[in-house]
């Protein structure tokens, strides 16, 4: 935790006191408690004195449930800690146990945690030595040894980073202009995170927030300062394509074929390949007949021109998912009429932080008080993960499969049905065309950003049902009804299951991924490594997405420590460069593991279709796991899981053999 203990720069420390002063006023009071302890060192702050009441729901729960005075007397002891802190006194505890941890979560959120999440709380605070940033001196390298990233968005900006903090030699291809991924490409009215964005950012990385919830341009600003105060610019280049891969088995390495937005063409070679694409990168066109041939403008959410106004416009809306809720909202004051086309309903939960900022006392805190913004985030965490697991597990003996899954998802049908007819308000006409007939959670449970307000106004039209058709002047429903429109709006999401669907992927004899993946769909050992792929991540891929809650950008660090670490340890074993590749019955037996647990779950429930699943029925996106169990998976970094050779020692005809396979196919092929 050595990054964060450097007291700021103010002169004025009676002004700096008065700040504190007025600022621990709206302080977190579980949070403050495990800032005492670490500047302290005393476990008083622990005792049942001081023991917080459960958090309930996804609130902030800022006076952790204690009587007046002791919040008082919490906020007169953290004012002389801090204090003390910044004249000098170093934070007495220097270090904390793995139960000592826990019991500070477990008095922070008022409730028992498991043990996984105080090793990853450990992690988070840094007292974990895998996590931390400078690992120059772990890594033995060979001569000419590189690795190639494919992407710069979240997953490719924390591979660089931690490639560059190891001292291996990188280069990162990137196909826009500018890091962000697809925060830089998505630039729709009203898009932003629906993950508390101080959870939605990296651990190494604090940030002052303006909001709890961040729209697109600050989460935006956040990845471009990242990349650039950490230096890794240098190692980007922007505007070019990976159009394909292969792997060299003869030689253990990669070859990657890249484009420029020039044309120009180079091959690079890569002893590691890593895929940092993810899942949200090729928009999802619907398949509607004559969408071509509309007149007016016609844009799908992922691709918005900066120069579209809606104003004053009669503009219709394909899609009521996320992008669809965060964009309807947004426009529904600037249109003459808004009229939104709704193939399914969906479960959306009550979003009191959309919209709202951090109070200035609170970003003080946060940005300039020592811990309080690591154990802020760490108290986010739990909230946000795993809290819900339990309740999306099927009951066999429960008696109305049709409207829920178990007692605890029923509570939160009601609890959500009653919500979307307090915001319809007068409209409750409207509630058999919103209320969804399937339990919640059962597609992605989203954030009500005044979506169910927005569709009880009179300049707003609900159509459900389907698109037979789309004209030159608008859109006829499948009763035959045409609306006339300027604008169309396409907010159908992304090919979530076409994963790894932008370039060509050939791995071991010349097989494609998508080969590889024919019969059942997209899989992977801990979403990251397939057999028959050596020396091949890819990041944020088969059932990692977090149906059931936690920070994409946390798992992200995660799969990328993993890939770090195997690399650290085969590069000792094999005193030089290798060939890594996950055992096939590992593999099978973790992604039967995974369907298995699955068959249990929400996610397969009877009646219902979502994203989540491939066409063989198969939940390829979402995983099944709590996200303590799988980054506990992920750090044991376990070798025995993968054959490890030499690249010096694998067989030279191999090479010949694929080329040999490939040939054969291309004289066979039709």
């Amino acid at each position: 935790m050595t990054e964060q203990l450097s007291p700021p720069s103010i002169q004025d420390t009676a002004a700096w006191s008065n700040t504190l002063q007025a600022a621990l006023a709206d302080a977190n009071i579980p949070t403050l408690l495990m800032v005492l302890v670490h500047l302290t060192a005393s476990e008083q702050w622990l005792s049942q004195r001081y023991q917080c009441t459960k958090v309930r729901g996804i609130d902030d729960h800022d006076t952790g449930g204690l009587e007046p005075e002791i919040q008082q007397e919490v906020r007169d002891a953290a004012h002389q800690a801090i204090l003390a802190w910044k004249e000098g006194r170093t934070p007495q505890l220097k270090q904390a146990s793995a139960q000592l941890v826990q019991d500070m979560l477990s008095v922070s959120i008022g409730e028992a945690v498991p043990s996984g999440y105080s090793d990853m709380a450990a992690a988070g605070l840094g007292l974990d030595a895998e996590f931390a940033l400078d690992q120059k001196a772990q890594f033995e390298l060979p001569p000419g040894f590189h690795v190639v990233v494919i992407g710069a968005g979240v997953a490719g900006i924390c591979s660089a980073i931690r490639l560059m903090q190891s001292g291996i030699p990188f280069v990162v291809i990137e196909k826009n202009n500018e890091v962000g991924g697809t925060w830089h490409e998505n630039r729709y009215p009203g898009c932003g995170v629906d993950t508390p964005n101080h959870i939605y950012s990296f651990s190494f990385a604090k940030h002052d927030w303006a909001r709890y919830f961040a729209l697109q341009a600050e989460i935006q600003s956040y990845f471009e300062q990242v990349a650039t105060d950490f230096g890794i610019r240098k190692h980007i280049r922007f505007n070019t394509k990976v159009l394909a891969a292969r792997y060299d088995e003869q030689h253990a390495h990669w070859n990657v074929d890249i484009e420029s937005s020039t044309g120009e063409k180079q091959i690079l070679r890569a002893n590691l390949l890593l895929s940092a694409v993810g899942l949200l990168n090729v928009p999802r066109m619907p398949d509607i007949q004559g969408l071509q041939s509309f007149k007016g403008h016609c844009v799908h959410t992922a691709l918005w021109p900066e120069d579209l106004d809606v104003t004053g416009k009669r503009v219709a809306v394909i899609g009521n998912g996320a992008s669809a809720m965060q964009v309807v909202p947004a426009i529904v004051d600037q249109v003459a009429h808004l009229t939104i086309f709704q193939r399914s309903k969906q479960w959306a939960a009550p979003f009191a932080k959309f919209k709202k900022q951090v109070p200035d006392s609170v970003r003080f805190l946060l940005r300039e008080v020592p811990f309080y913004q690591e154990w802020y985030r760490q108290r986010l965490s739990w909230i946000f993960n795993d809290r819900i697991h339990h309740s999306l597990q099927k009951d066999p003996e429960w008696p109305h499969p049709e409207r829920a899954i178990n007692k605890y998802n029923d509570r939160q049908r009601a609890h959500f049905t009653d919500y979307i007819k307090e915001q319809l308000g007068q409209r409750q006409d409207l509630l058999n065309d919103v209320l969804p007939d399937y339990p919640p959670f059962g597609k992605r449970m989203l954030m009500d950003n005044g979506w169910f307000r927005t569709v009880a106004r009179d300049d707003v039209t609900l159509i459900t049902g389907g698109i037979s058709r789309i004209t030159e002047r608008g859109l006829v429903t499948d009763k035959g009804v045409e609306h006339e429109v300027d604008i169309i709006i396409i907010a159908t999401g992304f090919d979530a299951l076409n994963m790894l669907g932008s370039f060509t992927l050939q791995g071991r004899g010349g097989q494609t991924i998508r080969e590889a993946w024919a019969e059942k769909g997209a899989q992977a050992f801990y979403g990251v490594v397939m057999p028959g792929f050596p020396n091949f991540f890819a990041f944020a891929g088969p059932n990692t997405a977090l149906g059931h809650g936690g920070s994409v950008v946390a798992l992200l660090e995660a799969q990328v420590r993993y890939a770090m670490g195997l690399l650290k340890k085969a590069l000792k074993e094999c005193n030089g460069t290798f060939e890594l590749e996950v055992k096939r019955d590992v593999h099978d037996e973790y992604n039967q593991r995974i369907q298995e647990a699955h068959d249990r779950m929400i996610w397969t429930h009877k009646g219902m279709s979502n994203w989540y699943r491939n066409a063989q029925g198969r939940v390829v996106a979402t995983t099944p796991f709590r996200n303590d169990d799988y980054w506990s998976w992920l750090r044991a970094t376990d070798l025995a899981h993968y054959h490890l050779k030499p690249a010096a020692s694998l067989p030279a005809h191999s090479q010949q053999q694929a080329a040999m396979r490939s040939q054969h196919e291309k004289s066979t092929a039709p």
